[in-house]
């Protein structure tokens, strides 16, 4: 498909410099494109691209001043990072829509809900009573439970585990080898030693605009519902426990673990391999550092926290200069401590004459 630089200004509202009929297919990293191909520039790390780039169309921010010639097609917006995301996504759209229909093998139970328009891959399994909704993509080898539901406009992609009576909403993604509704981890111990499992009752509920990514695991709750509330963005290979609420518009990033029945707020970023205890809350617009240990409430919204234990920002940050500086104020105590019992000495010797 090939997209002419007066098409793309008008889907992102921006304003052309240069050749406005020159057209690109393929999108490409500014230092590495072809004259075929559309690139941005949001980072002023890679303003030296600019110049020397053999990309068909640059999409630039509208503050980017120029200090020499560019041979490209410019295209200017408000933010450059933004607008090169949304039509990543047209792009991606426009692929999506050509898949659709039934392929063979499939399992599909007679009682289960099909909606219009939908996409199903060869060797997926839909089980009874589920209901896949309207303009849904559903690639191979996708398990999809006895009455769960999956809303519209909704993507699946290869090895999606839905268990039974998991409910996903509307314009989700949930990427490759991602299981919803495994079983919590709950095992009661008994007075010999040994533990007895807990039934796993509840269910997973996934909000409208979710998106998951690979292998990601989200128990299903005790009783009641694991809940990922609308907009937020799960990056692969985390683990949420039972009974968790993660709140809307938030963001986890890879290898982070929340224990059971633990409540994550509205616009909470979470770094990486960050490990949260259970039965906490976590308050709206908290900001958790990469590899922070979380073991209490954080009850101030907005606040942000680094460390294992993890603790205010700020503070830890000084506390970490204050590490370093320890091996010299050991010595400095040490250089005192001897000066003063050279103090002591004389004092005491000048009592003495």
């Amino acid at each position: 498909m090939q997209f002419s630089a007066e098409q793309i200004a008008q889907l992102i509202a921006g304003s052309i410099e240069g050749d406005p009929s020159v057209k690109v297919s393929n999108f490409a990293k500014i230092e590495e494109a072809g004259p075929d191909d559309l690139v941005f520039l949001a980072n002023p790390k890679y303003e030296e691209y600019l110049y020397s780039t053999r990309a068909g169309i640059v999409i630039i921010n509208e503050q980017q001043e120029l200090r020499q010639a560019v041979s490209s097609t410019l295209i200017r917006v408000k933010e450059a990072y933004s607008s090169f995301a949304t039509l990543m996504q047209y792009y991606q759209q426009l692929q999506h829509t050509q898949l659709n229909g039934i392929e063979e093998p499939v399992f599909i139970h007679p009682s289960a809900q099909i909606g219009k328009n939908v996409y199903i891959g060869a060797f997926a399994y839909i089980g009874e009573q589920a209901i896949i909704g309207d303009d849904t993509k559903i690639y191979s080898h996708v398990f999809v439970g006895k009455q769960a539901s999956i809303g519209k406009g909704t993507t699946l992609h290869s090895g999606v585990k839905i268990y039974h009576d998991c409910k996903v909403g509307n314009q989700v993604t949930i990427h490759a080898g991602t299981i919803l509704g495994s079983d919590g981890f709950g095992f009661a111990p008994q007075a010999d030693g040994t533990y007895t499992k807990v039934p796993q009752l509840g269910n997973v509920v996934i909000e409208d605009h979710v998106e998951i990514g690979a292998n990601t695991c989200i128990d299903r709750a005790t009783m009641g519902s694991t809940i990922i509330r609308s907009g937020t963005k799960l990056d692969n290979l985390l683990q949420i426990a039972h009974n968790v609420e993660v709140g809307g518009h938030s963001v986890i990033a890879a290898q982070t673990g929340i224990s059971g029945s633990t409540k994550i707020g509205n616009n909470v970023m979470i770094g990486g391999q960050v490990g949260i205890v259970g039965h906490i809350a976590i308050a709206d617009g908290t900001r958790i550092n990469a590899q922070s240990g979380v073991s209490k409430s954080i009850t101030e919204p907005q606040t942000a926290v680094t460390g294992s234990p993890a603790f205010e920002y700020g503070a830890s940050m000084r506390a970490q200069a204050s590490y370093r500086k320890l091996p010299d104020l050991e010595k400095r105590i040490k250089e005192l401590e001897s000066q003063l019992q050279t103090l002591i000495k004389a004092r005491a010797s000048q009592q003495h004459g």
